[in-house]
């Protein structure tokens, strides 16, 4: 348990934070979610439009620090790498 006052808050604050993050890595989700279900589905113009919504809410949650920014590239990448390969 904190005993000092800017421990408490420390822990007041990380729990403010720990849902704000919790909320934005569950968007993340859906988002990814969506493109891979598109990708199933076998229509490449659903798949792009679902990548192209899924792309600035990653980055916002790489820049906001909820995930690694390589991690994100990584994901953009893999998931246009299988974009690609359906239009094949």
């Amino acid at each position: 348990m904190a005993n000092t006052t800017s421990a408490k808050k420390a822990t007041r604050k990380n729990a403010r934070r720990t849902i704000v993050n919790k909320s934005r890595r569950s968007r993340v989700r859906i988002y990814i979610r969506k493109v891979e279900e598109a990708i199933t589905s076998g229509d490449v113009a659903v798949a792009k439009a679902a990548l192209q919504q899924a792309e600035p809410e990653l980055m916002r949650a790489a820049q906001k620090g909820v995930v690694h920014k390589n991690t994100v590239s990584r994901k953009v990448s893999r998931l246009t790498h299988r974009i690609a390969k359906l239009g094949k």
